[in-house]
């Protein structure tokens, strides 16, 4: 496998091939947006990139990062992702090369990985299905293991992630609190998955295959802990 800088500079010499041959205009200074990129080995928003270009010296408009970006996403040197929250963000695309994310849905950090018996396996699974596959990927959404650090073993509900699965450990509130939940049919150590919670407004649980709507004041009563937690005690 190439180094990243002979790659980096094999992509560079194609850049000032199909650019030139294309009749792209500012041709120069788009192969500086193309050079800073080069350099980077994480996920940026034409904005991130604009201000990577400015603090080196080099002022272009954000507008024209953005243009150059989705130029080099047509001509294959770019690849745009769109995340947690909807904003778009660039990759490297080299040639050859696939790979797949994991999101933390906490802080926001996008985790590359590859693993070859997945691979295998997602070609095995299109085949016996008589699907002809032409691209795809994978996305993995989860807390990663510096925000898992920080967080509290125990916590409301209203803290639990979207696609989350906890335990109930306690009830808070009092009695009329405790008796009401019960009667709705959640009971300490039933064990819940967080269907949506966008950290406003109802949360919708469920429990078994019994969905519920909870408001977040009632959320804020019930303690749950992070079946990952449990598992590894």
């Amino acid at each position: 496998m190439e180094q990243m800088p002979e790659l980096h500079a094999y992509e560079r010499r194609q850049f000032e091939r199909l650019f030139k041959q294309e009749k792209i205009d500012r041709f120069d200074d788009r192969l500086k947006v193309l050079e800073r990129f080069l350099q980077v080995e994480q996920h940026v928003t034409a904005e991130e990139l604009t201000g990577m270009l400015k603090t080196g010296g080099v002022s272009f408009s954000r507008e024209f990062v953005e243009e150059t970006l989705e130029m080099m996403c047509r001509f294959g040197f770019a690849q745009k992702n769109r995340f947690l929250n909807g904003i778009f963000r660039y990759e490297h695309r080299h040639l050859g090369q696939h790979h797949d994310h994991m999101i933390c849905t906490k802080c926001g950090k996008v985790i590359e990985f590859k693993n070859d018996q997945m691979e295998h396996l997602q070609r095995q699974i299109v085949s016996s299905h008589g699907f002809y596959m032409l691209q795809h990927r994978m996305e993995i959404y989860g807390l990663c293991s510096d925000c898992l650090k920080s967080r509290e073993r125990h916590i409301p509900l209203v803290l639990a992630k979207q696609g989350e699965r906890v335990l109930v450990e306690d009830f808070i509130g009092g009695n009329k609190a405790r008796l009401r939940l019960e009667s709705m049919g959640i009971r300490m150590g039933d064990e819940i998955e967080v269907i949506t919670n966008y950290g406003q407004g109802q949360l919708v649980i469920a429990v078994g295959f019994q969905r519920y709507v909870l408001g977040q004041g009632m959320a804020q009563k019930i303690i749950v802990q992070p079946v990952r937690g449990v598992e590894r005690t």
